[in-house]
């Protein structure tokens, strides 16, 4: 009888855990990262960020998925096809304020910052060794990004310091992959890719062809700062490309990661804490996180962070504008 009991109390302990094992999943908040194309930054760098984030922090499971870029990227926030989102911050101020890309579909606001990772450089480039300036690009095939896309601007921004307009080059539309594949078949003479450096689809280009970065000269960077105060002026090194062999000047925007809203403020919080109380040690699984810091990672003024991001800002004695 002894016994009987025995086996009975054991059995009852082992439905017990698990029961309390059941309940662990209804605990952990699932969020989709939506990034950007496979040949971009911001798949290769959103995807380690997840898996590390997965693996490590408690109570959240983020799992990285492709995207169209900074616009597709906040639409699938805006219709919840996504928690997460990267986005450049130029694009993500014009959502916030409906100008620009958003001028037509109107404001888009479901949105905060969860932090600034990185720089994403504008970076022309050709097999052309002719192009030497982006004025000499008039009158030449150029892709200028997706229609619309962020990229999109930050082209015609470019191309108006130099006082040109889409009219003075043969525009194509193309994504970073496609903008590559038609530098190398000699379809297009130059191409506008913004993202940061080295980027796949350029490194990719450069070892099969012989490639160059367009520098854009100070005087002209100048120009876009005051007209377009969200750039940042950047240098990308030489030797960041095959056959590179001197620094090229030229502008930057921020990567930004973005969350919805309606998102956990714990789950923001074991997210940014696990991007940031780690990403010293995580250089070798992705060059992007040496380039990570507090200061910048707080910098952005254009949208509010969300709470769980502030709460985890504020541990570091940094404090960080929140939604009212």
């Amino acid at each position: 009888m002894k016994k009987f009991f025995a086996l009975m109390l054991t059995l009852l302990m082992v439905l017990s855990l698990v029961a309390c094992g059941g309940n662990k999943d209804d605990e952990v908040v699932k969020m989709r990262f939506v990034t950007g194309s496979e040949s971009g930054t911001y798949y290769a760098f959103g995807g380690t960020i997840a898996q590390h984030a997965t693996n490590n922090a408690e109570g959240i499971e983020v799992i990285g998925v492709v995207g169209a870029g900074s616009q597709a990227n906040i639409q699938e926030l805006e219709k919840k096809g996504a928690e997460l989102a990267f986005c450049q911050s130029d694009v993500m101020a014009y959502a916030y304020e409906g100008t620009n890309l958003f001028k037509d579909t109107g404001k888009v606001d479901c949105f905060s910052t969860v932090a600034a990772l990185y720089m994403e450089q504008v970076q022309i480039v050709t097999c052309d060794p002719s192009i030497k300036t982006v004025a000499d690009l008039e009158g030449k095939r150029v892709s200028i990004g997706a229609a619309g896309s962020g990229v999109y601007f930050n082209a015609l921004d470019v191309l108006s310091c130099y006082g040109l307009s889409e009219s003075d080059i043969i525009p194509t539309y193309q994504g970073f992959g496609d903008s590559a594949n038609a530098l190398k078949d000699g379809q297009i003479d130059a191409a506008f890719v913004v993202s940061g450096a080295p980027t796949t689809a350029i490194v990719e280009l450069a070892t099969t062809k012989t490639a160059y970065l367009v520098s854009i000269e100070d005087a002209n960077v100048d120009k876009l700062l005051k007209a377009s105060p969200y750039y940042s002026k950047s240098i990308i090194k030489a030797g960041t490309y095959n056959g590179q062999t001197e620094d090229v000047t030229t502008v930057a925007v921020g990567a930004v990661v973005l969350a919805r809203n309606d998102i956990p403020e714990d789950a923001i919080y074991a997210l940014t804490a696990d991007i940031f109380d780690n990403y010293t040690n995580l250089v070798s699984s992705h060059a992007k996180y040496g380039e990570l810091s507090l200061e910048f990672a707080t910098s952005v003024t254009s949208v509010p962070y969300h709470p769980g991001a502030a709460k985890y800002f504020a541990e570091k004695n940094i404090t960080v504008p929140t939604a009212k």
